[in-house]
């Protein structure tokens, strides 16, 4: 259970816990372009007693607390970026003790949640013994950021990082397994033309709409559960050109690792059946562009105990208990390194993907008291 001195800092804090979620959500953070929503949090952190915070390589904003130098270290993390690609102030509304905004769930009310849990310790000095804890504000988790920040912290701290805590989506699940996946661009090229007068050459479209029909034969493995999907399609000139060019996103998602190099192969094979069939004028090409591992050497108890933290932090804080899901986050990282890793957010809403996505007001007043409680028990 949270101690007094939680609840006191929850109660004095609440009022500027929904300031923040409100001031964060309107500054644009698409992948890829997190710079203003970075800056914002590197002052508001800096102002707030966090010292030693600083910016790292890959755009990271990182507090490091109690961290020596060279001891082991415990991880929380919230990413900046939002799935949209609003280079403007996002619209944002409140009513009905909801916050309604593009990405206030997926992950702005997650990201307000780390920066007061690292305000606490800034202010109170909480003892940890004798593990560091870096407080991480990161880059790149959505979409074809390929988990960029995540990436970053393992690759400089992994062999000393002894838990890490994804702070993302909502308090109703948290990760109990991590979901991999490979995303391809496939493009095709031809030689085109005038729609009448160069009938019957080869159409862009149609190359990659056969190959659409032959990935959606594929029968997916029976270990784990593996999915894919054509999500974008483009091509073509006018409606009277014969298409010269056109591409497509294709991803392919396991949370089981020899489920994800299956159809890594069937993928591969199936691409060259239909470059093989292809007219000589045409040119069939596939780029990698994205990997997301699964994870690999994990210990179970360790695992599980980051599990049962979880699952006691929020039920004391809202009386439920959360489900365990297989899901695609930052967490993909550290745990492909055998590093215990567990998400769970720390607020209530629903929408999460689309401009109508929104948050209960009152939600992240329990999500904060999961952080500290989780940060408490990380150090204990």
């Amino acid at each position: 259970m949270a101690d007094d001195r939680f609840q006191a800092y929850i109660r004095e804090h609440s009022q500027q816990l929904h300031e923040l979620v409100v001031t964060l959500a309107r500054i644009p953070a698409p992948t890829g372009k997190e710079e203003r929503r970075a800056k914002y949090c590197m002052e508001w952190l800096l102002a707030h007693g966090a010292k030693e915070t600083y910016m790292d390589a890959a755009g990271n904003v990182i507090y490091p607390y109690g961290e020596s130098g060279n001891g082991p270290l415990i991880v929380f993390a919230a990413h900046m970026d939002v799935v949209f690609p609003d280079e403007t102030e996002l619209p944002l509304a409140e009513s009905d003790g909801r916050i309604c905004c593009p990405g206030i769930g997926d992950n702005t009310a997650n990201l307000a949640v780390l920066l007061m849990t690292a305000a606490y310790a800034a202010k109170y000095r909480p003892d940890t013994g004798k593990y560091g804890v870096l407080f991480v504000c990161d880059v790149g988790e959505e979409g074809l950021g390929n988990l960029k920040g995540a990436r970053e912290i393992c690759s400089v701290f992994g062999s000393r990082i002894r838990a890490f805590y994804g702070l993302d989506l909502t308090m109703d699940s948290y990760t109990c397994r991590a979901v991999g996946s490979l995303r391809y661009r496939v493009k095709a090229h031809t030689s085109g033309g005038h729609s009448y007068h160069c009938f019957g050459n080869t159409n862009a479209n149609v190359v990659l709409a056969e190959l659409i029909v032959a990935l959606y034969r594929l029968q997916v493995p029976e270990n784990g559960k593996t999915t894919y999907n054509v999500g974008m399609i483009s091509g073509g000139t006018s409606v009277n050109s014969i298409a010269q060019s056109a591409e497509l996103l294709y991803e392919i998602r396991s949370d089981d690792a020899s489920g994800l190099e299956e159809m890594r192969q069937r993928f591969e094979k199936t691409l060259e059946s239909c470059r093989s069939a292809c007219p000589e004028d045409c040119v069939l090409s596939a780029e990698l562009i994205g990997e997301r591992p699964c994870e690999c050497g994990v210990n179970q108890k360790d695992r599980e105990r980051l599990f049962e933290q979880v699952e006691i932090a929020v039920f004391a804080a809202t009386g439920k208990v959360p489900v365990p899901e297989p899901v695609s986050t930052d967490c993909n990282i550290p745990l492909s390194m055998g590093i215990p890793s567990v998400c769970v957010g720390t607020c209530r809403g629903a929408g999460a993907h689309t401009r109508e996505e929104y948050i209960e007001k009152d939600s992240v007043i329990q999500g904060l008291q999961v952080a500290l409680e989780l940060l408490h028990d990380s150090v204990c």
